[in-house]
């Protein structure tokens, strides 16, 4: 009995050994994420990076999936990645054409009531028909005051930007993009438009070249001064002033060498306007896009809010786009401009992501393509060498925040949408760009 109850602890003892032995063949090791490990070896584990704030998500629209995030909930400041939110309701909203102007006609008078068109007499564009309509077919004309209540300057934009050929003022009635050309033709300063030749007070010699022009804050006095530097021409936003019969009108009235008269309102029953159509809508969104133009992006804006509300305000047609158009983002953004300027503009990778996907869906991807720089063109020159037709994408650049967002197309065929955003770096932004085309041209490569 004794040798059977032995035989039996043994026999116990055996059995439980044997359970708890480890196993003899461990698990395969779980394959490290593609886009993660991409993630490490070019943001992570990258030292420009660590102070940083990023954000970073990657989505496949085929599946529906995100194939990657990192922060991609985190709110931050997108620079001019706001105007992909503002390219896409030009896209929806202002049809193949821009409206130059409304306007009525009769015999002996042709009522204009402006719509913030940025094109005309733009140097950007060779012909202006809105400009030969007026010059040809209007003995009389009359302007009038166009319902518009937007401040010359976006909310939160640095106040000493004011004469930075990057940021003009917005106006319901925009004329040579809001900006007066400084050239030089042998020791004479030429002067366009020439309403403006007789702002220009020069204190300095320009014989020898090195000089350099400067504005007044508040008042259209043009100052030469002396430089260091050769001129060879400059752009100098004008001030607007609030009134169009200050300076708008009497800028007109110069081009088109007549009287012009100005009404705050047109006294008939129910006038029926005609639209005036100047500049392809795509050909002023793609100079929009591929140079970063913030005049345009902004003007853009003030045109949709004044077709889907009847009133040129930036405040209320974000508004009602976000209520509208835009309504679903994944987190609601703080929008406050057209362009990027303000730093008050707080946006999410996932928002980019969102309204890429429902820009591909609504509208021709040759159509977005044309629109958006691709590699090397554009604000993306010098980038993205030898992946042309691989990305469409929009920078997005102020002191120490760099974005980029837009579509990518693998080397297998995979069309994808992305968003990178870094925040609060104190590397230089070409670094920062460098990391992320990498990190994109390996998901082209997949590689």
């Amino acid at each position: 009995m004794k040798k059977l109850f032995s035989y039996i602890v043994l026999l116990s003892l055996f059995v439980s050994c044997k359970v708890t032995q480890p196993k003899i063949h461990s698990e395969k090791p779980k394959e490290v994420d593609f886009y993660q490990d991409k993630a490490n070896q070019f943001f992570l584990q990258h030292p420009a990076f660590q102070p940083a704030h990023l954000g970073v998500s990657v989505f496949d629209p085929a599946s529906g999936k995100y194939l990657y995030n990192h922060q991609a909930d985190k709110y931050f400041i997108p620079a001019s990645n706001t105007k992909i939110f503002t390219c896409y309701a030009a896209m929806k909203n202002l049809g193949d054409s821009l409206v130059a102007f409304q306007y009525l006609k009769d015999e002996d008078n042709i009522t204009l009531r402006f719509t913030g068109d940025p094109s005309f007499l733009h140097p950007d564009f060779d012909e202006h028909p809105a400009f030969d309509f007026l010059q040809k077919n209007a003995p009389k004309i009359t302007i009038v005051a166009p319902k518009y209540s937007a401040e010359a300057f976006g909310n939160g934009w640095a106040w000493n930007d004011f004469d930075a050929d990057y940021s003009p003022e917005r106006s319901p009635m925009p004329i040579y993009g809001n900006l007066v050309y400084f050239g030089k033709k042998g020791n004479r300063i030429t002067v366009t438009p020439k309403a403006f030749k007789d702002s220009l007070v020069i204190f300095s010699s320009t014989e020898d070249g090195k000089f350099s022009i400067a504005r007044n804050k508040s008042e259209n006095s043009f100052t030469v001064v002396k430089s260091n530097r050769n001129f060879n021409g400059t752009s100098i936003p004008f001030v607007v002033k609030q009134d169009m019969e200050q300076v708008m009108i009497p800028l007109l009235e110069d081009t088109l060498n007549r009287i012009l008269s100005y009404a705050n309102e047109v006294v008939m029953d129910n006038p029926k306007w005609e639209n005036f159509y100047s500049q392809s809508t795509d050909s002023l969104l793609k100079l929009m896009m591929h140079r970063s133009d913030n005049f345009y992006a902004e003007q853009v804006l003030l045109m949709v809010g004044n077709q889907k509300t009847g009133i040129m305000n930036d405040a209320q047609a974000i508004d009602t786009l976000l209520k509208s158009d835009l309504k679903g983002m994944p987190h609601a953004p703080r929008w406050v401009d057209g362009s990027g300027l303000s730093r008050y503009n707080l946006m999410t990778p996932k928002d980019f992501i969102w309204v890429l996907n429902k820009m591909k869906q609504e509208q021709n991807w040759n159509r977005i393509k044309t629109i958006f720089p691709t590699g090397n063109t554009g604000t993306l020159g010098g980038l993205y060498k030898g992946y042309e037709g691989k990305i469409f994408a929009k920078t997005g650049t102020l002191s120490n925040h760099v974005a980029l967002s837009g579509f990518l197309i693998t080397n297998q065929g995979k069309e994808l949408i992305f968003s990178v955003m870094v925040n609060a770096h104190q590397s230089s932004a070409t670094v920062i760009r460098k990391q992320i085309e990498q990190f994109l041209s390996s998901i082209i490569n997949e590689q």
